[in-house]
Order: C-alpha cells, then structure tokens, then sequence
C-alpha cells in the first residue's frame, strides 16, 4: 500500500486505523495451496484469533479455507460468516467438559489436548469423533511466550503419553478421527517442521480410524525488507513427499491440514496513527502516536518488531526516533528507529499489523479501539466502526450507591 493511499485513508477514517488488503491475503493464501498442491487432500484453516472480523473470515470462506478456532464464541462468529460446521475446527486450552460439549453438538470438528478431558468426553460421547492434539516437546518458535510444543507447555498431551490415549480409546470405545500438533509462532528452520512431522507420523500409525492430520502452522513471515522467512514452497516439497508416503503405509489417503494466521494475514495488514507530540530529551527523541498497547500490544508482550515509515514525508531526510504511545505506562513501539523527518500532525504506518494486532486490543485507559477498513477489489470499506462513549459505558451498571 503506498504512501498517499495510507495518508488519504487516515483523512478519511480518522486515527489510529487498521487497514487491510484483500489481495495480499488471497496471495498468501494461494501460495501455501500452491506448496501443497502435490496432497491429494489438502485442507488450510486460517487462525481466527489471529483477526476475527468477520468480514475477514468470509473472505476466507470464499476462498474455501477451513475455521481455526479456539474458543465456543470463535466457532459462533465463523458460523454466522457462513462456513459449514465439518469445515471448523475446535481446538480449545484449559475450558470446561461443557464448553466443548456446546461445541461439539454443533458439529465442527472436536481438538482435544488433555487426558481428563479425553476420557469423560469419550465416556458421555463415545459416538462423536475428536481429534487429539499431541506435545512433541519441541522447543521452537520466535519468542517463548509462543513456543506451545516444548515440554513445560501446558498445551497438548504429551507424546509420551500415547499409550494412555490408547488406553482410553480402548476402554470408552471413542472414535480418534485426527492428531494435530502446533509447536509454536514465527519457526524458520524447515527441519523443526520436518522433524515434527515424523514425529506425529510415527503417533498416527497407532490409531486405526484417521481421517486428518493437522500440522499446525508456525511460518515466519518477514518483518523488514530483506528479513528472513519461512520457505514455504520447499517446506511444500519436504511435507508434501513425507505425508504422502505415510498415507501409502497407512493404507488410506487422510487430510493433510494447516491452521496459519499470521502467515495468511500479518503482511497484509497496516496501523495507523497519528503524532501527537515531537519530544526532545537529553539523549533521544520521542515521537508520540496517538496510540499504544491498548491498540498494539505486540511491541510490548513479545518484543515483536513492526517497521514504522512516516506516510506523510516518505521522502523527507531520515532522522534517529523513539516511537511511543498514549498510554500511561510505557509502551515503546521502536527504539531509535532510523524514520523519514516527523512533524507533529504527521501519519506514522506500522507493517504487519494484520495478525495479531486488532484480535488483542484493549480499552485499557478507557480509551477507544481503533477503525478498521478492508481494501478489496481497489475500494476501501469500512468494516468496523471506531468505537464510542456508548461502547465504553453500555455493560456497566450503575447503581444506588
């Protein structure tokens, strides 16, 4: 998106703003297909929580992509975007029997990651397939507050607890339809995948009734020009010969399933905000947005790095800024960061804000959560109002006091 578009829509919808483009998100989508395209059955489920407007999500349904969801209100939303229930699938942490139980009368695939819930799922509801999700305790990923698969996460069953699932499927006569793994966020190295892989080959072959295989996600996605990535097209050639390898061991062509977010979504997005203030100190300068990790917590929770241009001088001389919110702690989007001259009133750009971004706002401060607009088909919509003094107030009670 160019400079002068991002401009003219900051105009034209205020500030801070999320926008988003359609085509780069078709274009993500098309190239893990492509990668894939050797699987006889290939099923990618985009990562609700990664952005869940559901404007989002029917674009996804349009595409024929399957729902990642990680919780009853993920599955609702994806419901009401218009995907069939066989195309979702559920894959919850730490919630109740009767949160799954909800789920699973609504037909969408059932992910379960723990012993106890496995067994008295399996005993009230012997007749509806689940899947299970397996800890390879492997540790991978780009930060460790995403590494979900190394051996102190509290996600997945363990693999050296197969023989428990085993024991359970044995003695409540419940059906285990797939295996799914997912060992973390932002993983480069195509081995860890690979590795991965195997591993979950070698649990598959003890469960007799598979009709899936679901490999997670984890691709890195490039966060500055010239950043490394996952390669996707050779991940496709490495993935693609080994599962269908397994398939013929198997004796049966499965599913090979995906659950990205931030691979399908994450370059596509941009936030903008507006400098409200040029600060000079004793040994830097601030430039203060009209923002903070209320809006975009990535920065702060993760250390995540978000390259920021100023759309308003693309051109103008590059001078040394600390770029920070409105928020009263300290909320830090870059350090010294190496930006085209900022004036106050000008329009800073964040990269990769599709994924992860609006999906984690707040309104910490009582301050309100940003716009959202889709670029598709060359016109720009809006498909989420800024909110309002009403959205603040409206589910509180007050009360005599």
């Amino acid at each position: 998106m160019e400079a002068t578009l991002l401009q003219s829509l900051a105009e034209k919808y205020g500030s801070p703003l999320y926008v988003y483009d359609s085509a780069k998100i078709i274009s993500q989508y098309e190239r893990i297909t492509n990668a894939f395209s050797g699987v006889k059955n290939l099923k990618v489920h985009f990562a609700t929580k990664a952005l869940s407007n559901i404007n989002i999500l029917r674009l996804f349904q349009s595409l024929d992509s399957g729902l990642d969801t990680v919780s009853i209100q993920e599955v609702l939303t994806g419901l009401e975007a218009g995907f069939a229930a066989e195309d979702i699938i559920y894959t919850p942490n730490g919630v109740s029997l009767e949160e799954i139980e909800k789920v699973a009368q609504m037909g969408v695939k059932i992910n379960i990651d723990n012993l106890s819930i496995l067994e008295q799922f399996g005993h009230h509801y012997p007749n509806i397939p689940v899947c299970v999700r397996i800890n390879p305790h492997i540790m991978a990923g780009g930060n460790t507050k995403i590494s979900v698969g190394h051996i102190d996460s509290k996600f997945g069953i363990s693999i050296h607890q197969v023989p428990h699932i085993l024991r359970i499927v044995e003695n409540t006569n419940m059906i285990i339809n797939g295996v799914h793994m997912h060992t973390g966020s932002d993983i480069l190295d195509i081995s860890v995948f690979s590795s991965a892989a195997d591993l979950l080959f070698d649990v598959a072959k003890d469960f007799k009734d598979l009709e899936f295989i679901d490999l997670g996600s984890g691709f890195k996605v490039p966060y500055y020009e010239g950043a490394a990535a996952t390669d996707i097209e050779e991940l496709g050639k490495v993935l693609t010969k080994r599962f269908n390898k397994f398939c013929k061991s198997y004796g049966k062509d499965l599913t090979l399933m995906f659950e990205p977010g931030k691979f399908l979504v994450s370059e596509a997005g941009k936030f903008l905000a507006k400098v409200n203030v040029v600060k000079q100190t004793t040994s830097m300068v601030f430039a203060g947005v009209d923002s903070g990790f209320n809006h975009l917590a990535r920065p702060m929770m993760y250390d995540a790095y978000h390259h920021i241009s100023n759309v308003s001088n693309p051109n103008g001389k590059e001078r040394y800024y600390s770029v920070v919110g409105y928020i009263c702690e300290t909320d830090t989007f870059g350090v010294n960061r190496k930006i085209n001259e900022i004036s106050e009133g000008d329009i800073l750009s964040f990269d990769n804000a599709g994924a992860y971004c609006f999906s984690m706002a707040s309104n910490y401060n009582s301050r309100f959560k940003p716009a959202e607009v889709l670029i598709h088909n060359g016109t720009d919509q809006l498909i989420r109002k800024r909110e309002t003094m009403e959205d603040i107030l409206k589910n509180q009670v007050v009360i005599d006091l």
